[in-house]
C-alpha cells in the first residue's frame, strides 16, 4: 500500500464517536450536521423521481435542470455564473476530492489554512502533494483570527494551491473582503490557484447585503485560478443526500467531467431531483434554519461563557461553538472522558490539526435548543465534580 495512505491518521472524531456508540444515554454533538430531517417537500420530490421510474445514470455533469438551478441561484447571489461552470457531485467531498484532483500533481505545494476540516488537508497528502499549514491564531476572548501577512508570505510561485475553508470548521472565522482580495491578487501574481470551500457561506450571522458569508465567487472572473466547492449538506439539512456541487473556471470546466465519471460516474437522478427543488424553493428553507442556528448558537455561547475556566466567542459562520476549559490540554482525552463520565459527545479540537489541541467543537445545530441546554447542564455537572476531586 502506499506510504501515504498508509501515513493517514484516522479520524479523531470517529474514535471518540466509537467510544459512545451503542450508548442511548449520551447526547451527541459531535458530527457537524443538524439533527433536523430533510423538509417534506424536497423528500417528496425524491420519491416522485423513483416512481416514475428515474434510476438510470445521469449526465457527468448533473442534470441540465439542476445546473441550470445552481447557477440562477449562485448568480443572485454572485453576480452572473453561467451554468456550464457548475459541476454536480456525489456530495461536498467528492467535489472537493474532484477540484484536488484536477489541480494537483504528486510533490505539489499545497498552503492550508488550519485548524481545518482534516479532509481539506488529508486529500492533497493522499494525491502525493506537500502540504504546509498556516495557523488562525485564537484571540484572548476565544475568537480566531488570521495572521494574513504570514499567509501572503507562505505563498510563493511554487505553491501550486491554497486550501481555505471559510466560513471555517471548527472555528468559525470568517474571510473578510478585503482577506480575500489580498489573496486573490497575491494568487494572480504568484499564478497558484485558490480552492475555497464555502459550503457554511449561508450559516453566518453577521450583517450582510445578500445574506451569506463574502465568497471568492464577488470578487473573481471566470478565468481567475478560483474553484469554489459548495453542499447541499449544511444550508438545506440535507447531509445523508450526499450532493454537492463545484464553480469551476471556464477553461477548467469542460475537463471535470471526465474524472467525475472516474470517481463517481455520476449522481443519482432521484437526489438531483430532491436538490433542484430545495435550491429552487431555498427561501422556504435556509433563512429558517439561519434564525434557528443563530438562537442556537447564543444559546449555548451564552451558557458555555456562565461555566468557569471556558473561553468561547460566538462564531460569525458556520455551526459550532469552538472552546477550550483550562486546566484540560488533551483535547482527545477530555473528549473520551466526557463521553464516558458526562454522556457528553464533541469532536477533540486537535482532530482539525494541532492548532486546534485544547479545544473542543461542539455542534449546535439542534432541533431543541433544551437538547443543547441538557448538554450544558451534563457538562457543568462534570466540571464540578473535577473541582470536588481535585
Amino acid at each position: 500500500m502506499r506510504s501515504a495512505i498508509l501515513n493517514l491518521e484516522d479520524s479523531k472524531i470517529r474514535e471518540v464517536a466509537n467510544a459512545g456508540l451503542g450508548r442511548r444515554d449520551v447526547l451527541a454533538f459531535w458530527f457537524g450536521e443538524s439533527d433536523e430531517v430533510t423538509p417534506d417537500f424536497i423528500r417528496e420530490a425524491a420519491i416522485a423521481s423513483i416512481r416514475e421510474g428515474e434510476t438510470f445514470y445521469s449526465h457527468n455533469y448533473g442534470e441540465p435542470g439542476l445546473r441550470a438551478a445552481i447557477a440562477a441561484y449562485t448568480s443572485r447571489l454572485h453576480g452572473p455564473v453561467d451554468a456550464a461552470r457548475i459541476a454536480v457531485t456525489s456530495g461536498g467531498v467528492s467535489a472537493l476530492m474532484v477540484a484536488v484532483q484536477a489541480l494537483v500533481d504528486p510533490g505539489d505545494e499545497v498552503v492550508a489554512v488550519t485548524p481545518v476540516w482534516p479532509n481539506l488537508t488529508a486529500q492533497p497528502a493522499i494525491l502525493g502533494a506537500k502540504v504546509r499549514c498556516v495557523p488562525l491564531a485564537p484571540r484572548e476572548d476565544g475568537a480566531w483570527a488570521l495572521d494574513l501577512q504570514a499567509l501572503l508570505d507562505a505563498i510563493t510561485p511554487a505553491t501550486r494551491l491554497l486550501v481555505i475553508n471559510a466560513p471555517n470548521n471548527p472555528t468559525g472565522w470568517s474571510a473578510s473582503r478585503a482577506e480575500q482580495q489580498a489573496l486573490l491578487d497575491h494568487c494572480r501574481a504568484t499564478g497558484t490557484w485558490i480552492l475555497a470551500d464555502e459550503v457554511y457561506e449561508r450559516l453566518y450571522y453577521e450583517p450582510s447585503p445578500n445574506g451569506c458569508a463574502p465568497s471568492f465567487l464577488d470578487i473573481a472572473t471566470a478565468e481567475d485560478r478560483v474553484v469554489v466547492v459548495h453542499s447541499f449538506s449544511k444550508s438545506f439539512l440535507m447531509t445523508g443526500w450526499r450532493m454537492g456541487w463545484l464553480v469551476l473556471p471556464t477553461a477548467v470546466a469542460p475537463h471535470v467531467g471526465k474524472l467525475i465519471e472516474f470517481n463517481t460516474s455520476c449522481a443519482s437522478v432521484f437526489t438531483q431531483r430532491a436538490a433542484q427543488v430545495a435550491i429552487e424553493r431555498t427561501d422556504e428553507v435556509t433563512p429558517r434554519v439561519v434564525r434557528h442556528l443563530k438562537a442556537c448558537r447564543d444559546t449555548l455561547v451564552g451558557r458555555l461563557r456562565q461555566l468557569p475556566g471556558v473561553t468561547v466567542a460566538p462564531s460569525p459562520g458556520g455551526m459550532y461553538a469552538f472552546f477550550r476549559i483550562q486546566g484540560f490540554p488533551d483535547s482527545l482525552d477530555l473528549a473520551k472522558r466526557l463521553v464516558a463520565e458526562a454522556g457528553l459527545g464533541l469532536a477533540p479540537g486537535n482532530a482539525f490539526g494541532p492548532e486546534g489541541q485544547g479545544w473542543l467543537r461542539w455542534c449546535f445545530a439542534s432541533r431543541e435548543i433544551s437538547r443543547l441546554e441538557d448538554g450544558i447542564t451534563r457538562l457543568k455537572r462534570w466540571l464540578l465534580a473535577q473541582r470536588h476531586q481535585g
